[in-house]
């Protein structure tokens, strides 16, 4: 692979690793900061790498040790190069719980890293018993025997997983009454509630500071064919905020907020980032 395809390589690759990312996180959200993070730590070590012989093993294997390096921090972050288990299983038998890979990404919560990431690159993403072996720096015995068990324990825990935080009474106002306005085409009163230091991200390569330049962002809104309803839920369990086309439900994204002294002081909207809708856990508030 050339440098110079590397950017356009990234941008087609993204959908695929927050696949992946977002499911080892358990969180559409938090997957989205390990892609980023994933993709700087590919850009600065390409050089060092090449020539790179299987380049999406190779970006794959960054976002697992990402991910990991976040899990750990946070004492969740087993290794992921053995699982070990008496007698090599079929993976060809867990046939029943293959299907439960489709679940949310918060769904994945409840299996160690070693099992999260075998099932999501086996069933989720594809990938061979071998490839998946390559991209965890292990054997294909070890996969085996991870697949097997998160495969069970997947099946076993989908349905016991807990509901999300509900938000307290002045999160759910604060999201509501900024809903109101955004539903009425109150920007202005929007921009009023900007901090002054206040930070926006808008995935995958949109990012302001300060007032003065966030204030345009509502400007996109404002001009915008498409007449964006937003309302409050949780996504992954967070509040949030559910951005729906009218015309086509399919059609919608999540904003999240933060607030400081009742100021808005960062805003995170995924309007160019709609591959984190995949397998995202929404619950309306």
């Amino acid at each position: 692979m050339q440098e110079g395809n590397l950017e356009h390589w990234f941008a087609e690759m993204r959908p695929r690793l927050h696949s992946f990312c977002g499911r080892m996180m358990g969180s559409a959200i938090d997957g989205e900061d390990i892609v980023q993070e994933a993709l700087t730590r590919a850009a600065q070590s390409y050089a060092a790498s090449s020539p790179i012989a299987q380049p999406e093993a190779w970006l794959l294997r960054i976002a697992r040790n990402a991910a990991i390096d976040v899990l750990r921090r946070r004492g969740g972050g087993e290794t992921l190069m053995h699982d070990e288990q008496e007698q090599e299983p079929d993976p060809d038998a867990d046939s029943a719980a293959r299907a439960k890979a489709t679940l949310g990404f918060t769904a994945f919560l409840p299996l160690p890293p070693p099992q999260r990431a075998s099932v999501v690159l086996v069933d989720v993403l594809g990938y061979s018993l071998a490839e998946t072996a390559s991209i965890l720096e292990t054997s294909v015995a070890a996969i085996k025997a991870t697949l097997h068990r998160g495969r069970a324990r997947l099946a076993a825990t989908a349905a016991e997983m807990p509901a999300g935080r509900a938000p307290d009474e002045r999160e759910r106002l604060r999201l509501r009454a900024y809903a109101d306005l955004f539903n009425a085409r109150q920007f202005d009163a929007l921009r009023d509630l900007l901090a002054a230091d206040v930070r926006l991200a808008l995935p995958p390569d949109i990012r302001r500071e300060g007032k003065g330049d966030v204030s345009i962002y509502f400007e996109r809104y404002q001009t915008a064919k498409t007449q964006w309803h937003v309302e409050p839920v949780l996504a992954d369990g967070r509040p949030a905020l559910l951005a729906a086309d009218p015309a086509d439900a399919a059609n919608r994204f999540v904003v999240l907020l933060d607030w400081s002294d009742g100021r808005i002081i960062t805003i995170r909207d995924f309007i160019y980032a709609r591959y984190v809708m995949d397998g995202i856990d929404i619950a309306r508030i």
